[in-house]
């Protein structure tokens, strides 16, 4: 049943938990860094500074499993598996790029408080 309100203040909102899935330390540096271009595992964790092996597993994972991103895996002589961003993941990109801009502008003075 779909709800005929959304107030993001109530546990139950879809809203609030769309924005809680994509509000933890690492979810948006990796699809900023998605938005490039696809990467592999090892040149994601060499692009996004300080994220262990185990968040990167644990995050890309949960972004696969929310529909965000894709995971292919490519068969040759070495199976090699890259990550790249679904249309649901690109539509993210535009309002993650305003909070850039804006982290731009203002984040000397959040991080000098």
């Amino acid at each position: 049943m779909q709800p005929t309100h959304y107030n993001m203040f109530e546990a139950a909102c879809s809203t609030r938990q769309a924005i809680s899935c994509l509000a933890d330390k690492w979810t948006m540096l990796l699809l900023m860094a998605l938005a490039e271009k696809p990467y592999q595992f090892g040149e994601l964790r060499r692009k996004v500074e300080c994220i262990s092996q185990k968040m990167l597993t644990q995050t890309l994972r949960k972004l696969e499993a929310r529909g965000l991103v894709k995971r292919q895996v490519h068969k040759a002589n070495v199976v090699t598996v890259t990550y790249s961003l679904t249309l649901l993941g690109e539509s993210l990109i535009k309002p993650l790029e305003s909070l850039q801009q804006w982290a731009l502008v203002y984040g000397d003075q959040i991080v000098d408080q």
